[in-house]
C-alpha cells in the first residue's frame, strides 16, 4: 500500500495558500494558481531587494547634483573635490544634508571648491 504522507502535503499547500493571502481570484484560494503566484511574487522580492539599492543610490544622486549646481558646482566636479578634500561622506548622507540643511552643504561646496584648486594638474601620459 502507497504512503501519502497526507498531513505534511496538506501543511505544504496550506502554507502556500496562507502565503498568497490578499492575492485576487484563484491565485488567493487554489493551490496551483497560488503556487505560481507566490514563486513569481518572490522572484520578483529577490530581485527588488537589489535594484532598490540602485535606484536609492541614483535618487541620492540628484539631489546632491541639484544642491551642487544651484551652489555653482557639478555633480562629478563636487564627489571629486570631496575625494580630494578625503571627505569620507557617503551619498546617502550627502543628500539629507543638500535637503535639510542648505548651509552644511554650503561648506561642504566650500571644502570641495580647495580641494579641487589644492589638487595637482592631471599629468598627460608620460612618454
Amino acid at each position: 500500500m502507497r504512503v501519502t504522507n497526507a498531513a505534511a502535503s496538506r501543511k505544504r499547500r496550506k502554507r502556500m495558500v496562507t502565503a498568497a493571502k490578499g492575492y485576487r481570484a484563484r491565485r488567493s484560494n487554489l493551490y496551483r494558481y497560488a503556487s505560481d503566484a507566490v514563486d513569481h511574487g518572490r522572484q520578483y522580492a529577490y530581485r527588488d531587494r537589489r535594484v532598490k539599492k540602485r535606484t536609492f543610490r541614483y535618487l541620492w544622486q540628484v539631489r546632491i547634483n541639484a544642491a551642487a549646481r544651484a551652489a555653482g558646482l557639478t555633480y562629478s566636479r563636487f564627489i571629486e573635490g570631496l575625494k580630494a578634500a578625503k571627505c569620507a561622506l557617503d551619498r546617502k548622507v550627502l543628500a539629507d544634508i543638500a535637503a535639510t540643511d542648505a548651509a552644511a552643504f554650503g561648506e561642504l561646496v566650500t571644502i570641495a571648491r580647495n580641494a579641487l584648486k589644492n589638487k595637482p594638474a592631471a599629468t598627460l601620459a608620460k612618454a
